[in-house]
């Protein structure tokens, strides 16, 4: 007989941190210089006026202001016009 009951190995049990990606300032909202607007993976938002990429696509204020996001029409290299979201910084 066996001292021991058998059992299986634990190997799908570890998770992964929430890495917390998305909007951090909405339109109209105040940021200073250097707050978060979009933490995102891949630019699905491009970075516009005072506004600044960091190299993990995250968007950043460069200059305190108003956030405000609009619409660009970028060609793509098929021929196809796609629309991408901008984000901009008004400065007061």
């Amino acid at each position: 007989m066996a001292t021991r009951k058998a059992a299986g190995s634990a190997k799908n049990l570890t998770d992964s941190k929430p890495k917390y990606l998305g909007t951090k300032l909405y339109a109209g909202e105040m940021a200073g210089a250097g707050a978060i607007i979009v933490r995102q993976r891949g630019t699905k938002i491009l970075p516009g006026k005072n506004v600044g990429l960091g190299r993990d696509h995250t968007l950043f204020a460069l200059k305190p202001g108003i956030v405000s996001f609009s619409d660009k029409r970028m060609k793509h290299l098929d021929g196809s016009i796609k629309r991408k979201k901008v984000a901009n910084i008004e400065v007061k």
